[in-house]
């Protein structure tokens, strides 16, 4: 049967509230997989097996793989486009749904400007409140035993799972050189880390690969912790501790590139603090081809991008896809050079141009791309493609717009069941002048009347088979409160936020620079009466410019009568 086996490996990038599209991909990518398999064995079937293998992610992506690895064993249900009367009610029943749209409410936003974390413990330590985080990860991780169920075929029974970190402190490794001064030892610090996992065993087979299974706990905090940690995002939210044996880190060759000895204290457990895996890697599609190699053997670079041979491929799953820069303004002002060192350095961080551009090739098979793309549905572009972070509702302030407003996460969800639909019937696909040189997709198609698995857009077929008929308006998407399928919240809605707003201001400012006596009172002043106000405005005027920009906000309605 292995001669049959085609694998997958998903990557799924950092995406904040957007994380709500990447749950909406993999909801239709199962429930795609699911209907295959019940037909499987029927006359007219294809009978090749897709399984997923491995899933990497960063950031949102990350957190939505130890979601995946908790839902595995959990019965599946979609959840249908909801009606405008039963747009909000909230789905227990599909985790991804349940995790990434519900939430823990409407306006998450509310939340997050919370300022009893300050006000509890006198001090700050992120910008906003990241307690929801907390509560979220605890729901992401809970299984309920008694309806627990076997492993479907289409994941593999021992699935490989990662997630990208930014470890603050860095493991340390020195190298010797030469020197006439005393200390010889010269010291680095890497602090691209990573939690890796096996799911569904107990067993630890000294590889730095922790063993995770939900059903007996192993290991299952561990695996909270660490999605807590990769989606910390930078200042914004809470930095994480993770806390992993020893051997996790020194028997990992990922962690322990340099081949030396990790400057690790004695002691059996190793604690990290960590931010957003994204922040130095968060598409770590690298790491998912090398664990696919891995499992197919197929080490030829040629054949892994072959038609004719390829055993394997990457779904990149990217709310957030790169998009040509807007033009750099030369300003050499403090405020702006700030601003463009913080990006370079992140951009310069998560660059790596030539596994980019090898594996982002037309030309080569094994990789494939999910991003956001939709019609536009009003104005002189109704019917033309927008693509990119314009297409998302979660994609306005930085990926934060998705926070403030329910209708936007639902959007986003049933948008990436819908790109992930049209990328399995149009884009996932063998052309057809391979599928009878291939020894997967020969076998799995013989027999089988190709023209029902034939792709729209080109003369090629199928990987994932889809069944159900599409009709040429498809568009399967929610009416919104807008009335129609774009969602947008009021303008004055945003003006409720500033109470909210200029309290957090007032207590970031007192708590979060250490000085005490006269200095301490004037800023106390300084925050009460006037800084708060003032940034709270400013703060609410660049939301909802941002909102604007992606078309989110429906503008106060003025009185045009004299």
């Amino acid at each position: 049967m292995s001669d049959k086996t085609f694998h997958i490996g998903l990557c799924m990038a950092g995406a904040v509230s957007a994380g709500a599209y990447t749950a909406g991909v993999m909801d239709f990518l199962l429930e795609a997989l699911q209907e295959w398999e019940k037909l499987r064995g029927k006359p007219g079937i294809p009978s090749h097996r897709v399984v997923i293998s491995v899933i990497g992610g960063a950031s949102a992506g990350g957190m939505t793989g130890i979601l995946a690895a908790s839902a595995v064993n959990q019965p599946y249900k979609t959840v249908e486009i909801p009606s405008t009367n039963d747009l909000l009610n909230e789905h227990p029943e599909n985790k991804y749904y349940h995790s990434w749209v519900d939430l823990l409410g409407d306006d998450m936003f509310r939340l997050m400007l919370d300022h009893k974390d300050i006000q509890n413990t006198k001090r700050v330590e992120s910008l906003m409140n990241s307690s929801f985080i907390d509560d979220v990860a605890q729901k992401v991780i809970k299984v309920n035993h008694s309806e627990w169920v076997k492993t479907p075929a289409y994941i593999a029974d021992q699935l490989k799972l990662f997630t990208t970190l930014t470890n603050l402190e860095g493991l340390k490794y020195n190298i010797d050189f030469n020197s006439q001064v005393l200390q010889n030892k010269y010291n680095m610090a890497v602090h691209n880390d990573y939690a890796c996992f096996n799911l569904n065993t107990t067993k630890y087979n000294d590889d730095g690969w922790m063993p995770l299974c939900f059903k007996s706990g192993t290991n299952t905090s561990i695996a909270q912790d660490a999605a807590m940690a990769t989606g910390a995002f930078p200042i914004g939210l809470k930095s994480r501790i993770l806390k992993r044996t020893k051997e996790t880190i020194t028997q990992n060759p990922w962690l322990n590139q340099t081949k030396l000895a990790n400057k690790i204290n004695d002691t059996s457990l190793v604690y990290t603090q960590n931010v957003d895996g994204g922040l130095i890697n968060n598409e770590p599609f690298e790491k998912v081809k090398q664990l696919l190699c891995d499992i197919t053997k197929q080490s030829s670079t040629e054949d892994q991008n072959s038609y004719d041979l390829f055993k394997s491929a990457i779904l990149m799953i990217d709310p957030f896809p790169s998009e040509l820069p807007s033009t750099f303004n030369i300003n050499q002002q403090l405020f702006p050079t700030i601003g463009y060192t913080l990006n370079a350095m992140t951009q310069q961080m998560r660059a790596k141009p030539a596994p980019l551009i090898d594996a982002m090739s037309p030309l080569k098979s094994g990789q494939f791309l999910i991003a956001p793309t939709r019609p536009a549905l009003s104005g002189d572009d109704i019917g033309k493609k927008i693509e990119g972070s314009k297409a998302i509702a979660c994609g306005a302030f930085d990926g934060f717009s998705g926070f403030m407003n329910k209708e936007f996460r639902i959007h986003d969800y049933y948008l990436g069941r819908y790109n992930c639909e049209m990328f399995l019937r149009n884009y996932f696909t063998i052309p057809s002048d391979h599928i009878n040189k291939h020894p997967i997709f020969s076998a799995g198609y013989e027999g089988v009347d190709l023209n029902k698995f034939k792709s729209f857009h080109d003369d090629s077929y199928q990987i994932i088979p889809i069944f159900k008929p599409i009709k040429s308006d498809y568009y399967p998407m929610p009416f919104f409160s807008s009335g129609n399928q774009w969602p947008t919240i009021a303008a004055e809605k945003l003006n409720l936020y500033e109470t909210a707003i200029k309290k957090r201001i007032e207590l970031l400012l007192i708590y979060a620079f250490p000085i005490s006596g006269f200095w301490r009172v004037i800023v106390m002043i300084a925050a009460k009466f006037f800084l708060n106000k003032k940034i709270a405005n400013y703060i609410i005027g660049f939301i909802k410019s941002m909102l604007e920009k992606h078309a989110l906000i429906k503008k106060e309605e003025t009185n045009s009568r004299a």
